[in-house]
């Protein structure tokens, strides 16, 4: 039979072996997997694979992410049996899902394609993705962090090759944070107080920015704290978007808002450009592949940059996961084992990681953990006076949260929670009242797509 139809498949900007002991992520991603076993059964996950032919196989690959055509100039230059015709993409939320998914709908769709893991559950559930597991082995998976294997296990089969992990971060202005005495907050109330002294010392200026067009950035705040939004049980999914976790993070950015604490620009736009440019914002709550974007944005600012842990409710190391993304094989491709092969050696190989990061423009920290020396060794950390990101990242990556998982219908709510988020920007209804719209969107979703729900 058919599969659900897919609908909108909005990005976030931009995640455990099998063989470990059952963890709560592991019992809750056993759960998923029952749920999600309802969807893929529904088409997709067909195996079209025809690697054997005469001569090279050539593949196309359409990403986004900073480094990419590096990574694929040097795959090609130094492979024979494989070619890959790399295309740029725009990234997920700006267009990209909706080029691949009407792709895969025409069936003209390219062999491979980035993904990240909010949006993954629901490429799969469409029917888009091939199930990988026969080429991508257990010994494969076990180099990589375990969230991200969990995270691309999905009714039992394994549908992309993770090739990042995205542990959150902040980013400020060392210079202008020394320049006015405050003090770099390792807690959340430590951060309103210092959002009121930067406030106070430059009424223009503001500590970060609220993204009202990336509900991602929010959802890694909730993740941190410690929320479950998407839970599934036997064949049902438990939609819980109103636990204490959550009304506490809502409530808190609520508050930075209606306080005048923070700008309300959106992501990577050109206001909020011109702000780091101009240094009226002091700084970027982000992720471990912020650090490329800084430092490719503001070449200008270097030196002057310089990367904390991200604070947490309590003071003490915890990470949601901003982004992070995959490499998954399309349903029609015809040449699924070279395009696994292709992603293994971007994902899993200190050649692939060393091509990216040393163009430049990435800080990628790898889900492959043996491969985080090569990443550090390969990014040059002047930008941030030789700071140790990586070692900042590694911490961070270790207290990622092992509750969350994302659901099946993540573009529906994605869409709902940006559009009630703009709103509250505007000075219109709350982040509460957003959370909710977003709440009922997906609950209604799940419904229309005949399957159980409570919540």
């Amino acid at each position: 039979m058919n599969g659900p139809r897919i609908t909108a498949i909005p990005s976030t900007p931009p995640i455990r072996s099998r063989a470990v002991s059952l963890s709560r992520t592991t019992r809750l991603i056993a759960g998923t997997a029952t749920a999600l076993a309802v969807l893929t059964a529904c088409g997709g996950g067909g195996d079209a694979t025809a690697d054997q032919q005469d001569g090279p196989v050539t593949l196309t690959f359409w990403g986004w992410a900073k480094g990419s055509k590096d990574v694929v100039d040097a795959f090609n230059a130094s492979h024979t049996d494989i070619k890959v015709t790399f295309e740029e993409i725009p990234s997920g939320n700006a267009g990209g899902y909706a080029k691949i998914s009407n792709a895969v709908k025409a069936g003209n769709a390219p062999d491979l394609v980035s993904v990240e893991y909010p949006s993954l559950p629901e490429f799969v559930s469409s029917g888009a993705l091939q199930d990988i597991g026969d080429v991508f082995t257990e010994a494969d998976r076990a180099k990589l962090l375990p969230q991200a294997v969990e995270l691309t296990t999905l009714g039992g089969k394994t549908w992309a090759v993770p090739f990042d992990a995205a542990p959150q971060a902040f980013y400020y202005r060392k210079d202008l944070f020394e320049k006015h005495k405050i003090q770099v907050p390792t807690t959340w109330a430590a951060f309103q107080k210092a959002a009121e002294q930067v406030k106070k010392a430059d009424a223009k200026a503001r500590i970060a920015t609220f993204f009202p067009d990336d509900p991602t950035t929010f959802e890694a705040m909730v993740w941190q704290a410690g929320a479950q939004w998407f839970k599934a049980e036997d064949d049902t999914w438990k939609i819980d978007t109103t636990d204490a976790a959550t009304t506490r993070v809502t409530a808190y950015w609520q508050g930075l808002l209606d306080a005048d604490l923070v700008h309300k620009n959106a992501s990577f736009s050109p206001e909020w450009t011109g702000s780091l440019k101009n240094g009226t914002t002091y700084g970027y709550l982000g992720a471990s592949w912020g650090a490329g974007v800084l430092k490719g944005t503001l070449p200008e600012q270097s030196g002057k940059w310089a990367v904390a842990p991200v604070p947490s409710w309590d003071g003490k190391p915890a990470s949601g996961m901003l982004g992070g993304s995959t490499f998954a094989v399309t349903k029609d491709s015809r040449h699924k084992a070279a395009a696994v092969e292709f992603a293994k050696w971007m994902a899993t190989t200190e050649e692939g990681v060393r091509a990216r990061i040393a163009s430049g423009t990435s800080s990628a920290f790898p889900a492959a953990t043996a491969l985080r020396p090569a990443a550090r060794n390969a990014f040059d950390a002047g930008y941030y006076g030789g700071q140790d990101i990586y070692a900042l990242f590694e911490a961070a990556g270790a207290s990622i949260g092992k509750n969350w998982a994302w659901g099946p219908t993540t573009g529906t709510t994605n869409t709902t929670v940006k559009d009630r988020f703009g709103a509250v920007a505007a000075g219109g209804p709350t982040l509460a009242d957003a959370v909710k719209a977003g709440h009922d969107a997906t609950v209604a979703e799940l419904t229309r797509r005949g399957l159980k729900v409570e919540g």
